[in-house]
């Protein structure tokens, strides 16, 4: 490998990771929301909402997400509804992401004792109440380490979008090797770009988890 070449490749990986940051932090936080409202649905009495709820994870974890990537940018438009690459990445990263947090979050929920559902019912909660003052506060704590991976497990998935145009670690290496004809240097530094970055998350959700533990 060449130095120099190392030397100018960097720059441009580095802000292609600032891309790749941006849709993971933004996906996870918004398919976390998604899949908030989709635990809840899940577990209440409402079979109809239960039902879209159900249907709704199971299609977006059966299928690839690059296939649903690929659906919203080069389907969609093919009946009038155009995104562009960033906002197409965003739809289906959050909505993958929302399919998995879903099932994460319905799991730590069914982890709470169910003595506390019941103390709340005699209370008179309602059971968004019970969720939002009572049950959500433990189910986090309990689901961290599970976020974690997800976390971490889209960080890497944004890689697909490259597929759908979108500059991020992988396009840009995949753009530096088609104009310098250097593989090896410009893959090289994309694979450390994301250990590192993987590492920082990693160490950052194991402080976090063990703070949680402590109380």
């Amino acid at each position: 490998m060449d130095i120099n070449i190392l030397k100018d490749m960097f720059p441009v990986l580095l802000k292609g990771s600032l891309i790749t940051l941006e849709l993971t932090l933004i996906s996870v936080v918004v398919g976390s929301l998604i899949g908030m409202v989709t635990a809840i649905l899940k577990l209440s009495k409402n079979k109809l909402m239960g039902t879209v709820a159900g249907f709704y994870t199971w299609l977006f974890r059966g299928t690839p997400m690059l296939l649903q990537l690929w659906f919203f940018y080069f389907g969609l438009p093919f009946v009038g509804i155009k995104f562009t690459a960033f906002q197409a990445a965003i739809i289906g990263l959050s909505l993958n992401s929302g399919a998995y947090m879903a099932e994460i979050i319905r799991g730590g929920i069914l982890s709470v004792d169910k003595g506390q559902f019941e103390a709340c019912k005699s209370l008179g909660f309602t059971y968004f109440d019970t969720m939002k003052r009572v049950v959500l506060p433990q189910t986090f704590k309990i689901i961290i380490p599970s976020v974690g991976n997800e976390f971490i497990t889209m960080l890497k998935d944004t890689s697909l979008v490259a597929t759908i145009t979108m500059v991020e670690v992988m396009r840009s290496a995949q753009l530096l090797y088609a104009s310098s004809f250097r593989p090896l240097e410009a893959f090289f530094i994309a694979g450390c770009l994301y250990l590192l970055m993987t590492t920082i998350f990693t160490t950052a959700f194991s402080y976090y988890e063990k703070r949680l533990s402590v109380y």
